[in-house]
């Protein structure tokens, strides 16, 4: 346990003494994220808070892991070093979506082909068990990728990308400390302790933002966590008590809350004939910050919507795991599908009540 505490604790101090100095580089710098119509902050914000957080918790893992326990961790590192570069080029300079997908594919290869981070079977979902070579690696960076980018995706309000970063690393840590993985408790508690100091300054009024930098780091890591929470349980006797027999769709629900967000968006980009990749308000923050909710409320709303998703999804283990995906995508549906309609309901209202004040102002001077 004493390990365990020390990652935290090393990384949350480094974490928590780096970002004062940042804000006040970026401030003589005048590195900043400035407001525009799609953003929901109205002042100009320092942007390189993922540098603290890459800080902290690359000097937690590496002070407190060896590479006897973590037989991967020169490739984790290399991972994300790439990703930290990419995104700092991205916060300081707007780098092209290409570009940044090109590193995130570099980072997720070296994960699956040197580190052996990789998908291995479907455990029966659609009838399929056994991945072929080729088939694994294929998912596995897919998977990554598409992790990445969704925390990525969702960093668009106060807390919600570390809140959700603190859920889903926090819930793996648990789990691999309680599995005996001593090596990926150290990961996830080193990732934890830096997000718990970025939020206190992320909190609103934010002080400071992740920005690429924290949130492409942020997404390679837990997206290592989840799939090494997936293929640890292959090797867990089916009578442990740690043995979680709907692993997959356990995963998803741990990450519900950025996965869904992202299939959604992109989704509806799409449909639109617009590029995937292409800026907009549609996200699920947006949506709920439209209907006049507080940075805090709507990260709290969707926070508590994920806990009860993770606490769900648990508790579904004799279900079949389709049941279960679709009963879990059915309620993410049924509320996006409501904060739409209420959303475009009191646009549509405003723009009356507009319309309505124009004519009577045209009235009154005619």
């Amino acid at each position: 346990m004493s390990v365990y505490f020390a990652a935290f604790i090393t990384s949350f101090a480094i974490t928590f003494m780096a970002i004062p100095s940042i804000i006040r580089i970026a401030e003589i710098k005048h590195l900043f994220d400035e407001p525009d119509e799609r953003k929901t902050h109205k002042t100009q914000v320092p942007t390189l808070g993922g540098l603290a957080i890459f800080a902290g918790m690359i000097f937690s893992l590496t002070f407190w892991s060896t590479q006897k326990e973590i037989v991967e961790l020169q490739y984790i590192i290399s991972s994300i070093i790439i990703l930290f570069f990419i995104g700092m080029k991205d916060d300081l300079f707007n780098l092209i979506a290409h570009k940044k997908l090109i590193g995130q594919l570099l980072a997720s290869f070296i994960l699956v082909h040197w580190a052996g981070i990789r998908i291995t079977s479907f455990f029966g979902i659609l009838g399929i068990q056994e991945l072929t070579i080729l088939q694994s690696y294929l998912f596995s960076v897919f998977t990554m990728v598409v992790i990445t980018n969704s925390f990525n995706l969702i960093d668009g309000i106060d807390c919600l990308a570390g809140c959700v970063g603190f859920l889903a690393a926090t819930t793996f840590g648990v789990w691999f400390f309680l599995a005996d993985q001593t090596q990926y408790v150290v990961l996830s508690a080193s990732l934890v302790g830096s997000l718990v100091a970025f939020l206190y300054y992320n909190r609103t009024p934010a002080k400071i933002f992740m920005g690429d930098t924290g949130s492409l780091i942020v997404g390679i890591v837990l997206s290592i966590l989840a799939i090494k929470f997936i293929e640890l349980n292959r090797v867990i006797p089916l009578d442990g008590p740690q043995k979680i027999s709907k692993i997959p769709v356990v995963t998803i629900g741990i990450l519900i809350i950025p996965l869904f967000d992202t299939l959604r968006v992109f989704a509806s980009r799409m449909l639109q004939g617009k590029s995937p990749f292409a800026a907009d308000r549609n996200h699920l923050h947006h949506l709920i910050i439209d209907l006049g909710f507080t940075h805090v409320q709507a990260t709290s709303l969707l926070i508590i919507f994920n806990l009860c998703i993770v606490v769900f999804v648990f508790n579904m283990q004799k279900v079949r795991s389709e049941l279960t995906l679709t009963l879990v995508l059915a309620l993410c549906f049924m509320g996006s599908y409501f904060l739409t309609r209420e959303r475009n309901r009191r646009k549509k209202t405003s723009l009356l009540f507009l319309s309505k004040a124009a004519n009577q102002t045209t009235e009154k001077a005619n």
